[in-house]
């Protein structure tokens, strides 16, 4: 059985950091893409950023573009979310997620394991 476990949420404020970090088991982490998601109160879950099997690969949102940036490493079998320049809107919870596959997915319906979400609130 696949595990996702996001950690690193927390508050800040506007212009701050946090980096979110995604560890998974149950499955062979190379062999997938992952992705970070956000919902927040009231709103659809979106996507925010995507990478590849490999790494060589990332997608982002327009809104999180040039702000955040996600890697991974394979030797601690852990995704990252380095988030920059936090406005309040960013406020969400995040989820993180495994691809079906080893490409990148846009849409929610290319993930079948997801985190539990942890909460990200940037005060303006």
């Amino acid at each position: 059985q696949v595990q996702v476990l996001e950690s690193g949420g927390g508050s800040v404020q506007a212009g701050g950091s946090l980096t979110l970090s995604c560890a998974i088991s149950g499955a062979t982490f190379s062999t997938y893409a992952m992705g970070w998601f956000r919902q927040a109160p009231g709103k659809e879950r979106e996507f925010v950023a995507a990478i590849d099997r490999s790494g060589g690969k990332t997608a982002y949102a327009d809104s999180v573009k040039g702000r955040f940036t996600i890697s991974r490493d394979s030797t601690k079998i852990t995704v990252y979310l380095q988030m920059n320049s936090l406005k309040p809107e960013d406020t969400a919870v995040y989820y993180c997620a495994k691809d079906v596959g080893s490409v990148i997915s846009l849409r929610a319906q290319g993930y079948d394991a997801w985190g539990q979400g942890t909460q990200v609130t940037v005060s303006s």
